[in-house]
């Protein structure tokens, strides 16, 4: 993994919700250094560069990888995704493995002169149905959160991860080993760059 420099001016551009959250939502705590954060709501936000030690236990992490390199927001099953900014779908598939994103729309961007990706994964099937190319509006509905036998087996919600490098496919390392967290964050840029405050 290696690191990539890009410069961005953030603050001088307003972004459309990648879902439109209601005034309260729940902040999890997913660290592993005791209980999760309860819910007392249906809506919630997963932190992103979480060390969340012990959570990732299928195969596909290999034991090692941790570090949340994205941002989940909590909300139920069939919740519209936007896209955040104009752009077009880079890619769209289905990740089978158990844990995986399920169905995932990539988006393609550029901010600044700067090319940008975004990454929704755990979204339902019709979701997965855009054609590579395909151009898309802030705003414009891309996709819908799945439901538990169709987003790689998680509670309802969308994992948003931005890339400064171009994935090769519908796919990018949502967690990532303590050992590649520096190099990571430098690639796979904050969310609430685009998402706002949220935490």
């Amino acid at each position: 993994m290696r690191a990539v420099s890009r410069s961005i001016d953030w603050a001088a551009h307003a972004f459309h919700p990648v879902i439109v959250l209601p005034a309260r939502v729940d902040v999890l705590d997913l660290t592993g250094r005791g209980a999760p954060t309860p819910r007392t709501s249906l809506w919630s936000v997963g932190r992103y560069d979480e060390d969340r030690a012990g959570m990732y236990t299928t195969p596909l992490f290999a034991g090692s990888r941790t570090v949340h390199m994205g941002i989940d927001l909590g909300a139920p099953a069939g919740t519209a995704v936007h896209a955040f900014a104009d752009g077009h779908v880079h890619s769209a598939g289905y990740n089978p493995a158990d844990g995986d994103y399920g169905h995932v729309v990539v988006t393609e961007h550029s901010i600044d002169g700067v090319t940008l990706w975004a990454l929704h994964g755990h979204l339902d099937a019709r979701s997965s149905a855009h054609a590579p190319g395909s151009r898309i509006t802030a705003g414009q509905v891309i996709g819908w959160l799945g439901a538990e036998d169709e987003n790689g087996g998680w509670p309802p919600h969308l994992h948003f991860q931005l890339s400064l490098e171009r994935p090769a496919t519908h796919d990018l390392p949502g967690v990532v080993s303590p050992a590649e967290r520096e190099a990571a964050r430098s690639i796979y840029p904050d969310p609430r760059l685009v998402l706002g405050p949220l935490y």
